[in-house]
């Protein structure tokens, strides 16, 4: 009933992992590889005998719909090569397919990276499974899922979690990712500009008609687009450019309730603290009605308060975050909480609170570590 896409290209230190992780479910595996030139193909071939050459055409949604052309089952679920299936509870997800039909399935993934010598978790929940017959991928970059008919749909959680190395790379690699990234989502904001242009001027452009549609539809995908340029421009530290392109993403009409909204507005946060404007990112008090309710939030509000010497409110904010039971990215509910906590009861010379948050981190490195700078600098 499903079969599992993946495009991929000179992924040999993934590929192999990625599939053994598959192989137990019985799905039906297409590969596309997109032009590598080490094992990635030889490997992949171990495991399936359905690997196609997809010629790179610097369009990932072209790359991914080829491979669901090749699918023979009526649903796919998509994943990448850097992405291992860690759990997949295959009756409660057939249930949910046939009780689904028409919708799309969004599975859980965890990304792992290491940033200055600490490992961070995060996660996010993404459109990944659909009837091939009624949906594909649209964008050159950071690709959708689309209806074919344009129509908008309704998705699902599945009970399906994998676990996403692609962002743990060497910062150099890390950077020339973003690099690249950033020009195919140029040359995608380039398209789309474009496109509503030519529908703005067209003759066919009175309200229902169809180039108003298409127009709007277009409008619709720029503060996307403009997100992804900014967490692109983000990932490479180029902060202010990222603030610039953030901006431009919400001065929209935009929903908060929607998961690329929601880290458009934090990432934009973290762009402005990174970039030293603490004092301008005061302005998120303002959108504390509609994004406050949490843990990574609160907690970022929490860093804007500290970072501009508001240490009072600082912790307040922090305590709500450690008082969630959910958070997206991992510590913001617990022990980078209470670190940020004991960073500010040291500086205002409370050693011994700050002793206490510093101990409730448990084996948090950056804790660890100032308990024992304390304990050395009281002899």
């Amino acid at each position: 009933m499903l079969s599992v896409c993946i495009i991929t290209k000179n992924e040999e230190q993934n590929i192999r992992h990625c599939l053994e992780c598959l192989a137990p479910t019985g799905f039906e595996i297409i590969v596309a590889d997109t032009g590598s030139a080490d094992q990635t193909r030889k490997i992949a071939a171990e495991f399936t005998d359905k690997v196609y050459d997809f010629p790179w055409c610097d369009d990932f949604a072209a790359a991914k719909n080829f491979a669901i052309s090749k699918a023979s089952q009526p649903y796919v679920m998509v994943i990448d090569s850097d992405e291992f299936l860690e759990n997949i509870d295959l009756p409660a997800l057939e249930k949910l397919l046939q009780s689904h039909l028409h919708e799309v399935g969004r599975i859980l993934r965890k990304n792992v990276f290491t940033r200055k010598g600490i490992r961070q978790e995060n996660k996010e929940w993404l459109n990944r499974i659909f009837p091939k017959e009624e949906f594909h991928y649209e964008g050159r970059i950071h690709e959708q899922v689309m209806a074919l008919d344009g129509s908008e749909y309704e998705t699902w959680q599945a009970p399906v979690t994998i676990f996403h190395t692609g962002y743990d790379l060497p910062e150099e690699q890390r950077k020339a990712k973003a690099r690249r990234n950033f020009v195919l989502l140029k040359k995608e904001l380039e398209r789309l500009e474009a496109e509503s242009s030519s529908a703005a001027v067209s003759r066919d452009t009175l309200p229902g008609t169809k180039t108003e549609g298409i127009r709007k539809q277009l409008e619709e995908q720029f503060p996307y687009i403009l997100y992804q340029l900014g967490k692109s421009c983000y990932m490479e530290g180029e902060y202010q450019c990222a603030c610039d392109y953030f901006s431009r993403g919400l001065s929209y009409d935009l929903n908060p309730k929607l998961e690329y909204v929601i880290d458009m507005v934090e990432t934009y946060g973290y762009a402005l603290l990174n970039s030293g404007q603490a004092e301008t990112a005061l302005f998120f008090e303002n959108i504390y009605e509609e994004f406050g309710g949490s843990a990574d939030f609160q907690f970022l509000m929490g860093l804007i308060y500290m970072n501009n010497g508001r240490f009072e409110e600082a912790v307040k904010e922090f305590l709500k975050a450690a008082s969630q039971k959910d958070c997206r990215t991992a510590g913001v509910n617990s022990y980078s909480a209470y670190y940020n906590i004991g960073v500010i009861h040291e500086c205002l010379g409370n050693l011994e609170e700050a002793e206490r948050y510093y101990k409730k981190c448990g084996n948090y490195e950056p804790a660890l570590t100032r308990l024992r700078l304390m304990k050395s600098e009281l002899g």
